[in-house]
């Protein structure tokens, strides 16, 4: 427990499971600048309240460091104080931290792990720190048009066990609709996603992969580019096609690129 409470150490569950962790993503260097590990997790498989950045491309994460530091990237949430001190941290990182911790999180596969159901109910939910989770005494509440995101056992999760895994409600339709979307079928409004991110939405070059990630981290993404919130080298594209989403659209596609085999 104490070690599971410590915010400078990365709990590592499954050590053989991986290459040893680089200094900077298993122990962080106090007072600030907290280990990748602990939220990130040592198999790089985060969580729905932040990102995976297991088999994302170096020089994506590199961008993304960098979009960091230069306030070119943030969050539309101001109360997120956790994305604020990773902000910080970053700009602590020596550039031998970044290489190191990005060649590790790269090198990786991102298991399966997010099953996605189509609902028009869901167990009765709340929030206890950036994650859904059921409420105890177990009825169920319209979805709406939400995406509901939950660890399949919440001890394991908040234990940091990297290979929890998560049930994903998604309104009814929308795997369907998100694969009609990604395809182009709309492409005078949204153009197809495959032109950048594959046609299997697992990425190519430094564009990221989205198959099988978190539908709640994709639409946080589509929304802060819709918002401007994010910015940088190869952000306009985005932003350009995520003004023309809808919230429903964002919703679909992050449930198709959910469902999809990483």
């Amino acid at each position: 427990m104490t070690e599971i409470r410590d915010l400078f150490f990365a709990l590592d569950w499954f050590p053989d499971a991986h290459a040893p962790m680089p200094a900077i993503v298993a122990r962080g260097r106090r007072p600030n600048l907290r280990p990748c590990g602990v939220c990130h997790r040592p198999e790089g498989v985060g969580g729905p309240e932040n990102a995976s950045l297991a088999g994302l491309p170096a020089d994506y994460m590199l961008r993304q460091i960098e979009d960091y530091r230069t306030g070119k990237r943030t969050t539309g949430v101001p109360a997120r104080a956790h994305v604020f001190r990773m902000i910080a941290a970053l700009k602590e990182l020596t550039d031998d931290e970044i290489k190191a911790s990005v060649a590790y999180y790269a090198a990786m596969k991102l298991p399966a792990r997010i099953k996605v159901v189509e609902a028009d109910t869901v167990p009765a939910n709340y929030v206890p720190n950036w994650y859904y989770t059921p409420r105890k005494d177990g009825p169920s509440e319209p979805l709406g048009a939400r995406i509901i995101e939950m660890p399949d056992d919440e001890e394991a999760f908040v234990n940091r066990d990297s290979r929890v895994t998560f049930t994903a409600y998604v309104p009814p339709g929308s795997v369907a609709r998100g694969k009609e979307l990604a395809m182009g079928r709309e492409a005078n409004r949204i153009p197809a996603c495959g032109g950048c991110h594959g046609d299997d939405l697992r990425g190519q070059a430094d564009i990221p992969p989205l198959a099988g990630r978190s539908p709640s981290m994709i639409v946080r993404q589509l929304y802060e580019f819709k918002h401007g919130l994010r910015n940088g080298a190869m952000a306009e594209p985005m932003k350009d096609n995520a003004a023309r989403m809808t919230l429903a659209d964002m919703t679909a596609l992050a449930a198709y690129a959910a469902s999809l085999p990483p």
